[in-house]
């Protein structure tokens, strides 16, 4: 006995020595919960394994010291009741950190669903990271302390995008087109009111609202664009909408100039082709394209490993905070980490970004971008092997889409 209790001293002192290494020494488990079926499937593969390759150099580079990150996939199916499922399966498995970005219907979901599991169950809470849920409730009225937005909400993004439209006096006539549901209202409203303010000679000859992910053949919306002699057609459409949406104009031989926010989606790209060349805009927060090519490593990493493009780039801020938080507190807590993250800047691949602390909202730049022909210059990289990728017409600050926020937010006791 003795023996014994001397080799356990030993034992518990070297483990006191180096206990740093041996208790931090954590994998921060993320639920991904987003549409890998379906329609939908083409984008949601793409994002959960942009944040898996992600995952992957921030392990290998250890952004976050000892601790490792893992990233696994929850089949939503695009709904939002079947992401309450996928939260409620997650958390049974031990997940503290959830992802989710296709669908602002689902993100509100996971917002309440949250806040009610937090306030439930103290010491079990989750952290939920929206890559792209766009409606400005969401860090607005419906704000959340375990909320935080990696994208520019539908409001900051048409902000930005009329002050471009602004600029160019061609532009007499728009055309609205959204799927009908939260987020597609609120591009609806948003580009009705910043138009008018910034451009009030501009005519708003249409604003449809289409069945979200429904529509198969949008040639007869397509056909009333073309009788309204619309110059420019904004939309927030996304996914196999906006591929099917450019698949019509590009067979109705359209020629409005489409202003998108999704145009460098996954399936979206192929649907350009020529046809798309110098007429359809998008408004990225981050394209390979970019004035210094950011990020052209993981471009390439991920069109080798996944023969697919990277385009998701809030799955490299995401973790980056996240990293950056981990090592500011030492620990991997959902509650410390989230405090952590208010007011937060690290450098992401289009600059430096800020997680505000009034309402969880990251502020970053963003760029408006035309799809052209790979120049081998300012075009290096294509989209979807078709030849064409998105040129830089702008990069527009933080400044420009920043909009003040209506939140506030319940904090809980550190």
């Amino acid at each position: 006995m003795p023996t014994f209790a001397r080799s356990l001293r030993v034992v518990l002192s070297a483990a006191a020595l180096s206990g740093a290494s041996i208790a931090v020494a954590d994998t921060v488990k993320i639920a991904y919960i987003d549409p890998l079926s379906g329609s939908f499937a083409t984008t949601g593969q793409n994002v959960l394994k942009s944040w898996q390759m992600v995952a992957e150099i921030a392990n290998r580079e250890k952004w976050a010291g000892a601790h490792t990150f893992e990233v696994v996939g929850f089949d939503n199916k695009a709904s939002p009741q079947e992401t309450l499922v996928m939260l409620k399966t997650a958390i049974d498995q031990g997940y503290r950190y959830v992802a989710q970005g296709f669908g602002s219907g689902a993100g509100l979901a996971l917002i309440d669903a949250i806040n009610k599991h937090n306030e439930r169950n103290p010491g079990k809470e989750v952290v939920y990271l929206n890559t792209s849920a766009g409606d400005p409730d969401m860090t607005n009225s419906k704000c959340s302390f375990w909320h935080f937005r990696l994208d520019a909400h539908s409001d900051m993004r048409m902000e930005a995008l009329s002050s471009f439209i602004a600029e160019d006096k061609s532009i007499k006539k728009v055309y609205v087109i959204n799927p009908n549901y939260a987020f597609g209202q609120q591009v609806s409203r948003a580009a009705k009111e910043t138009i008018k303010r910034k451009r009030p000679d501009i005519e708003i000859v249409g604003d449809d609202l289409h069945p979200f992910g429904q529509v198969k053949d949008f040639t007869p919306y397509i056909s009333k664009i073309a009788a309204s002699g619309a110059d420019a057609v904004i939309t927030g459409n996304a996914g196999s909408d906006l591929a099917l949406l450019i698949k019509a104009s590009k067979e109705g031989n359209l020629n409005s100039m489409f202003f998108t926010y999704f145009a460098s989606s996954p399936g979206t790209p192929s649907a350009l082709g020529s046809a798309g060349a110098g007429r359809v805009k998008s408004l990225p927060y981050w394209h390979p394209n970019n004035e210094t090519f950011a990020g052209k490593e993981i471009v390439e990493g991920f069109k080798k490993k996944y023969n697919d493009d990277f385009f998701s780039s809030a799955t490299y801020a995401g973790i980056a905070l996240l990293a950056k938080g981990i090592k500011a507190t030492s620990s991997t807590d959902p509650v410390k980490l989230a405090f952590a993250l208010e007011d937060m800047k690290v450098q992401s691949l289009n600059g430096e970004v800020e997680m505000r602390k009034q309402d969880h909202q990251l502020l970053q730049p963003l760029y408006m971008v035309t799809w052209t022909k790979v120049n081998g210059q300012d075009v290096k990289y294509d989209h979807e092997n078709t030849g064409y990728g998105w040129k830089t017409d702008a990069k527009l600050e933080p400044r420009v889409s920043a909009l003040p926020t209506s939140c506030q937010m319940k904090r809980p006791k550190l």
